[in-house]
């Protein structure tokens, strides 16, 4: 185990989701993208796991922390790998299906869309994450 001190080589571990549903109005698919006002980006829901906390677990936490909606998990997604404030991070992901709730605005997310997966595709401010659309729907068999 790494201490304290090493602490600035230890990867940031992280999940979050690639959360989906079908649209109200015409059953389209959906997918649910947040913004993060302190790094103006547009994003999947995700955040870093607590101490001990299963990374499942922790996806489907940041889902109903950020956007406010439960979720049934489904797949794993691809995990991403880069570099955030000069560590490491690894995020896992998950197909999950959004099943009910409410968005509120916070300071950490102020506004959530849902979008088709190509309006989602140009959305998105990192071009990795986009390739978790392409992973999502061949987990749905839509690709």
């Amino acid at each position: 185990m790494n201490s304290p001190e090493d602490r600035t080589d230890t990867t940031v571990e992280a999940a979050g989701c690639v959360l989906w549903r079908r649209s109200p109005v015409d059953g389209a698919l959906e997918l649910c993208l947040v913004h993060r006002p302190k790094y103006d980006d547009w994003s999947w829901p995700k955040g870093k796991l607590k101490r001990d906390e299963e990374p499942l677990a922790g996806a489907l936490r940041e889902v109903a922390e950020e956007t406010g909606h439960t979720a049934v998990p489904g797949a794993e997604l691809p995990t991403l790998h880069y570099v955030a404030n000069g560590r490491p991070k690894r995020v896992r992901y998950w197909a999950a299906e959004a099943t009910g709730g409410t968005f509120l605005p916070t300071d950490e997310v102020d506004r959530v869309l849902w979008l088709t997966p190509d309006t989602a595709r140009l959305r998105l401010t990192r071009p990795q994450d986009r390739d978790l659309i392409d992973a999502l729907l061949a987990a749905l068999r839509l690709a």
